[in-house]
């Protein structure tokens, strides 16, 4: 991505980061015209959560992770805001996992899916990250969905029994349960189809999450499982954080 000039000082400098980089994004072809309305909805919900994890998604991403390194055959899905925005801590995870990337958009055409590897790729080569990315060709589809978005491959969603597919969409989601996966999601906002459908919602911001995942497995800081995590009562902390401020204005 291209240099950034926002003052580190800056009280809102990840935000603004943030931005810039689904703006270059943008320019290079890895959005659809939609991908900066989903970003703007999801950072009005990151004001509402205070933009600073919670004590409930610290607990969500450790029990994630911990789901993502006990998979039997976990992956990694990406589209394009997530590929922007935390892109190379997904891979360096991915690469700790041992499970591959699946690039998986909504709108598909050649061009984006060209961007996307071509960005991954770059990232790949500059660091030296072992893993596979697929998504290129697939070659089947997720039952009970229709349209390109259907499309998946063998080695990848389809077959996976652990999926992490931030920012996703509710339907893709509730078909992805529907297959028997454990399907953890990274949403902004605890009221969404797709934070009610998954088996672990992670509600923060997509960045600071793949952060401080890479950063346990970093450190050798690896979670258990916890067997008693409740993702309702999880969504309902979220609610409740996003009530109290609110009532602290």
């Amino acid at each position: 991505m291209s240099s950034f000039s926002a003052d580190p000082s800056h009280p809102r400098y990840q935000s603004l980061l943030s931005r810039h980089r689904l703006e270059q994004a943008a320019k290079q072809g890895m959005l659809a015209d939609s991908a900066l309305i989903a970003h703007g909805r999801g950072e009005a919900y990151d004001y509402l959560i205070g933009e600073k994890t919670s004590p409930n998604a610290l607990e969500a991403t450790k029990n994630a992770l911990a789901h993502l390194i006990a998979g039997k055959k976990s992956v990694i899905s990406l589209n394009g805001n997530t590929t922007a925005l935390a892109g190379y801590e997904l891979m360096k995870i991915a690469e700790y996992l041992q499970c591959p990337i699946e690039v998986n958009i909504f709108y598909r055409t050649e061009q984006r899916i060209s961007a996307l590897f071509g960005y991954l790729d770059a990232i790949k080569q500059e660091h030296g990250i072992n893993v596979n990315i697929l998504g290129k060709n697939p070659d089947t589809k997720i039952p009970g969905l229709k349209g390109p978005r259907a499309k998946c491959c063998t080695e990848g969603i389809y077959s996976s029994d652990v999926i992490l597919v931030p920012l996703e969409d509710g339907d893709r989601c509730e078909a992805l349960v529907a297959m028997g996966k454990t399907v953890i999601v990274v949403d902004l906002n605890p009221l969404s189809r797709s934070a009610k459908m998954a088996s672990i919602t992670i509600v923060d911001e997509i960045s600071r999450v793949s952060k401080r995942m890479l950063k346990l497995i970093q450190a050798n800081d690896l979670p258990s499982m916890q067997i008693e995590f409740n993702n309702d009562k999880n969504l309902q902390a979220s609610v409740n954080i996003i009530a109290g401020n609110y009532r602290n204005v």
